[in-house]
């Protein structure tokens, strides 16, 4: 059966100027057939689900009223940008997403001309698209400019931080503040959309604006005109903070009425200055067991869509994150003092078992990484052990909060770094490249990576202990299958682990998730392997020691080249004076894009094979030029 048979009308739209031609009647059956095309196209792959689900007539009736690309439409984060991609042009292409050489997990303006900015970290949208507003002001250009943001979003401080800007500013945009965390009978959920159509349409409008220039001449009036505005908005409409920053409120609007958004936008569109919609929603719309499990079915792998079962993959062994999860619990068993935070990641990160067990020493803040970092510290300060649970990518949005609130005072905060090196299918906005080269650089700070799993656990405990701040970074998924032992100890600190000496010329010095792969490199060829342990502080004396004893030196670690592991030991080879051939392997001056994990491993030459290709090219020649000079 063709797409034509089964979606008669979202078959004919390849962008939004075909949907554009489709009449107001049309509306509702494109949002259905666009559901259910999600439905199933998802199911086959995976992928993020709920959060499109919830957006679907939000999304139709953006595009039918303003004229994208032209007018400018930002998406917070993405997750829910699906039905967006499949009405700008790649509605065929999107079982490809989060596939190598496949469509972009989140919005990327290499892919699109519809994505007006890229994103995949949350709370960036408003910021974006005041400076879009800003730009269009400047030039003189006509287009629109509108940000969906979701209320978890909305937690951040950068959020706030652009809507006291937008406030201040008279320029045309859109929030349109996507609520799924409420709920509205039918009746209040019509009343408000009649409210929301009447408070944004040109009569309300041309009403209050020539008023206030009429009563601007008689102050009295004046003042008792602003009291009855006051007044009215309380009746017919929620108080908000929105106004007193400066932004007009129009909603709630129930945002699964593809109609009455269409008029509310269209009545928006003509308006000047700036606005905020408030549309309320629910996640996993239309798809029964998504909307009674969002957070389950936020990004599934492939499912029945018939029956809603998931086909799980057979595990390969507790992962890191469990691991993780795990050892949390063991020792806030044994230490009252010990709380975990998370910002927003709770099962990603492995607590939900935490937050079951210990409700009362478990702080998800939202989608606020400064916050979390700092209220760490000051957790800190007063004799609790927090230890913060958070994904490298996303420790990169605390750093100052990382060295100006913890590390510069030496308060022990343990960082249990998830997801550090390639994460694979969410592409490079979370790729965890750079936490190595950015921690490294940072006084008072211990940093660890584990090359299993045990490993971790000993290492987790060991940064609990350490009188200061502590980071252990370990990547995504399951590791070699080392099993984690109950018994914990503190393991030296700065001591690195000689695991085999070589009768080669040449030692691989390997950090973290590396070691594995490194290791069967080193047994096949003879050759020395040092797990290093510590990337901060690094074992000096066993590096020099292994620097006199070999004629080069290989270091390996899943992070960016430049200011990693290896330039650690460069510089310390540099400063004892030492000259010998030293090869850097990590990830590469470049952003490594969507795939699976094992796809961005070899895309950045980490894979096993990689590794031993790129050793071995670059070993070859310099293992047989001593020869040809004894030779002579």
């Amino acid at each position: 059966m063709s797409i034509s048979d089964s979606f008669p009308l979202l078959s004919t739209i390849e962008s939004p100027a075909d949907l554009r031609r489709c009449s107001p009647a049309q509306l509702p059956a494109v949002v259905d057939e666009l559901r259910r095309y999600l439905i199933e196209t998802v199911s086959q792959e995976g992928g993020h689900f709920a959060a499109g689900l919830g957006v679907i007539e939000l999304t139709v009736a953006l595009h039918y009223v303003y004229q994208t690309p032209e007018d400018r439409l930002l998406w917070d984060v993405g997750h829910q940008a699906y039905p967006h991609k499949v009405l700008t042009g790649r509605r065929d292409r999107l079982r490809t997403i989060k596939k190598k050489d496949g469509l972009a997990p989140f919005p990327s303006r290499q892919e699109s001309e519809y994505d007006a900015f890229g994103v995949g970290h949350s709370s960036t949208s408003l910021s974006a698209a005041l400076g879009m507003a800003i730009a269009a002001a400047r030039t003189g250009a006509q287009r629109r400019t509108v940000a969906v943001i979701g209320d978890g979003a909305m937690s951040a401080g950068m959020a706030f931080e652009a809507l006291n800007h937008i406030g201040a500013l008279d320029l045309d945009m859109l929030v349109v503040l996507n609520d799924n965390d409420m709920s509205i009978s039918e009746a209040i959920g019509a009343f408000s959309n009649y409210l929301a159509r009447l408070l944004s349409g040109k009569l309300y409008a041309d009403l209050r604006e020539r008023g206030k220039r009429v009563l601007r001449r008689l102050p009295p009036a004046m003042a008792l005109a602003r009291r009855s505005q006051a007044l009215l908005k309380e009746i017919v409409r929620p108080s908000t903070i929105f106004d007193d920053m400066g932004l007009h409120y129009v909603g709630p609007v129930d945002g699964h009425d593809v109609g009455a958004l269409a008029v509310t936008l269209a009545n928006l569109r003509q308006r000047r200055g700036p606005h905020l919609l408030h549309v309320v929603t629910t996640k996993g719309k239309g798809y029964a067991p998504a909307e009674a499990d969002p957070i389950a079915w936020h990004g599934p792998g492939p499912f029945d869509h018939r029956t809603g079962v998931v086909f799980k993959e057979k595990a390969a062994g507790p992962g890191y994150s469990q691991v993780f999860g795990q050892w949390l619990c063991d020792i806030a068993q044994r230490d009252p003092r010990v709380v975990a935070i998370t910002p927003a990641m709770r099962e990603g990160s492995g607590l939900v078992e935490f937050s079951r067990r210990f409700p009362e020493r478990y702080f998800d803040v939202g989608i606020a990484e400064q916050h979390a970092v700092t209220v760490a510290a000051g957790m800190a300060c007063d004799g609790l052990r927090p230890v913060v649970a958070i994904y490298s990518t996303f420790l990169q949005r605390a750093y100052d909060q990382l060295i100006h609130d913890v590390a510069l005072q030496r308060l022990p905060v343990v960082f249990a770094i998830d997801r550090a090196g390639m994460v694979g299918s969410d592409g490079a906005t979370h790729q965890g490249s750079f936490d190595i080269s950015y921690q490294r650089c940072v006084p008072n700070l211990i940093v660890m990576a584990p090359a299993d799993e045990n490993e971790c656990r000993q290492m987790l405990f060991t940064a609990l202990h350490h009188d200061g701040p502590a980071a252990v970074r370990y990547p995504r998924g399951a590791g070699p299958g080392v099993k984690p032992e109950p018994q914990m100890s503190c393991l030296p600190i700065g001591k690195a682990q000689l695991r085999r000496s070589g009768r080669h010329g040449i030692a691989i010095l390997a950090f973290g998730s590396m070691v594995p792969s490194c290791e069967a490199i080193a047994q096949q060829h003879d050759m020395t392997l040092v797990n290093m342990r510590f990337i901060k502080p690094l074992d000096q004396e066993l590096v020099l020691l292994t620097a006199a004893q070999h004629e080069a030196l290989v270091t390996v670690e899943e992070n960016v080249v430049a200011g990693g592991a290896g330039s650690a030991v460069n510089e310390l080879l540099l400063a004892a004076g030492v000259q010998m051939p030293v090869l850097n392997i990590g990830i590469p001056d470049r952003f490594i894009e969507h795939g699976s994990r094992d796809d961005c491993l070899r895309a950045a030459h980490l894979d096993r094979d990689s590794l031993e290709r790129t050793l071995l090219q670059w070993w070859r020649p310099r293992a047989a030029a001593p020869m040809r000079a004894r030779g002579a």
